[in-house]
């Protein structure tokens, strides 16, 4: 079974400044895993660099055993990537409707061929935003700005989805809504899912291999259900 995404020895750099060094990650379809490790270490970066955010320097990336190492941003999410960034990045001055119509770009991509209007899934997963659909996403609370931006990636029906820190900030019952609506993705529509995550209780709930980085490396990684999260919590928290 070809890997859904694989980096084979992947480095990046702000400018001269090289902040990741020969990363190797893989994922089958439905898998979901987390990027874990203290701030500074390179995390967001990997994500911004597997969308294409930021060129690699060196190395490759596959997306479904086809070299994307080249693409564009906008390339890679019509591959079939969708992103949440840290901070959700939501367009404020449109509703919340018109933010998610700006997910659909993605499904301009080669032999698609359903409607291009949002899943009825997505209002699914999060019933709030059928309620708040006409509101502006600048006025809208962190979690439910979270949960528009999670949304917003959904409606390019993406094949891989990369959260960066999706609790960060949200009060717990957001969190858990969140959870369960990710587990959904997962199982319902085998979305492979990769999130950078602080919180290790909601990385360990939910994902089933760990990455570990250390100054732009992934030094450790393993199984959730083999090892704990105390086993490697002395690597992420200060």
């Amino acid at each position: 079974m070809t890997d859904l995404i694989n980096l084979r020895s992947v480095s990046a750099a702000y400018g001269k400044g090289q902040v990741l060094w020969d990363v190797a990650l893989d994922m089958k379809a439905g898998e979901a895993a987390t990027v874990l490790g203290r701030n500074g270490v390179g995390k967001t970066t990997l994500m911004k660099t597997i969308m294409g955010q930021l060129p690699v320097s060196g190395g490759y990336v596959y997306i479904n055993g086809d070299d994307v190492t080249a693409m564009s941003a906008h390339q890679r999410s019509r591959a079939g990537i969708g992103f949440v960034p840290q901070g959700r990045h939501v367009f404020p001055h449109l509703t919340v409707t018109e933010n998610l119509e700006v997910g659909l770009s993605a499904l301009s991509r080669k032999g698609f061929k359903g409607p291009k209007k949002v899943p009825d899934m997505v209002f699914d997963l999060f019933p709030k935003l059928t309620q708040i659909a006409n509101r502006k996403a600048g006025v809208l609370s962190g979690g439910e700005q979270q949960q528009l931006a999670i949304g917003r990636a959904l409606a390019g029906q993406p094949s891989l989805l990369l959260l960066d820190e999706p609790t960060e900030g949200i009060q717990p019952n957001i969190v858990q809504q969140i959870e369960d609506a990710l587990l959904r993705v997962r199982t319902e529509l085998n979305v492979a899912i990769l999130i950078v995550e602080q919180n290790l209780d909601f990385a360990w709930s939910f994902a089933d291999r760990y990455f570990v980085m250390q100054r732009g490396r992934i030094v450790k990684d393993g199984k959730t259900a083999e090892d704990s999260a105390a086993d490697v919590a002395h690597l992420v928290h200060v």
